[in-house]
């Protein structure tokens, strides 16, 4: 189930329609003072693989890639980030190697929010240019619902929150620093129906953390764990997601005449 353990003939005899590739994306970037920086590359392969094992249709998942566009991160430290054309290049490797192998589809995991529009644009991109379905999902949107009923201070997952200090101390609680989770800070929301990006984003955020993780439990991080992974292996084995692309448009064919 895990790509990484697997030999070069185990794997292109799995290789075809019946085996789902699943690519966990996240970012090495600041959370605080209390969680590492590797919190959203971690989540994004601890629920991949949660999700596969759950999941009917047999699944591989990949090593995470770790990098992410995180620039809005860099003055706390501890960043490293991407641009969009390396990040867009990484997403296309990636496609582009599991295609030539003869696989026929691909499910991104994505942990980072400042990836979502980036990776919007890059799963369409690839799943035109290879003709290979190709799709992407950001944990925390897979069961918005059920996660909203779990957390006591807020509506969704933020940014080293109640929700994401609650996923390390179900996950691996000694790295947490519970002696650093820090008051919440000024962190008023955008208007709705605006997006802002904060190229100075300790404005917002002053301490890196955009929520309350005082109120994080391994209770919390468990029912989110569970919600989540139910919801992306139900996912993995639908078979509307996995239908065959539509074809390569062809202007020429198109033309009136």
């Amino acid at each position: 189930m895990r790509w990484e353990t697997l030999t070069a003939p185990e794997l292109r005899a799995m290789a075809g329609p019946d085996t789902l590739p699943v690519l966990p994306i996240g970012s090495l970037e600041q959370h605080g003072a209390h969680l590492p920086v590797w919190t959203d590359s971690h989540a994004a392969h601890n629920i991949a693989l949660r999700a596969a094992q759950l999941a009917t249709t047999r699944a591989i998942v990949l090593p995470p890639i770790w990098l992410g566009l995180s620039e809005h991160h860099l003055p706390y430290g501890g960043t490293i980030s991407s641009d969009f054309a390396t990040f867009h290049g990484m997403v296309r490797s990636v496609v582009r190697s599991l295609k030539a192998q003869g696989f026929k589809k691909l499910l991104i995991v994505n942990g980072h929010g400042g990836n979502i529009e980036p990776l919007a644009v890059s799963v369409r991109e690839c799943a035109h240019e290879f003709a290979m379905a190709v799709v992407a999902v950001t944990w925390p949107n897979a069961a918005p619902a059920e996660i909203g009923k779990i957390l006591t201070t807020q509506a969704n997952i933020m940014h080293a929150c109640e929700g994401e200090t609650s996923l390390w101390l179900a996950m691996e609680p000694a790295q947490v620093r519970t002696d650093r989770i820090p008051a919440p800070g000024n962190t008023p929301p955008a208007p709705a129906g605006y997006s802002r990006f904060f190229s100075f984003w300790e404005r917002a955020a002053p301490t890196g953390v955009r929520g309350d993780a005082r109120a994080a439990t391994a209770e919390k991080g468990e029912a989110i764990l569970a919600a989540v992974t139910t919801a992306i292996a139900t996912a993995m084995d639908n078979p509307v997601l996995w239908t065959q692309p539509d074809p390569v448009w062809d202007p020429a064919r198109s033309a009136p005449g």
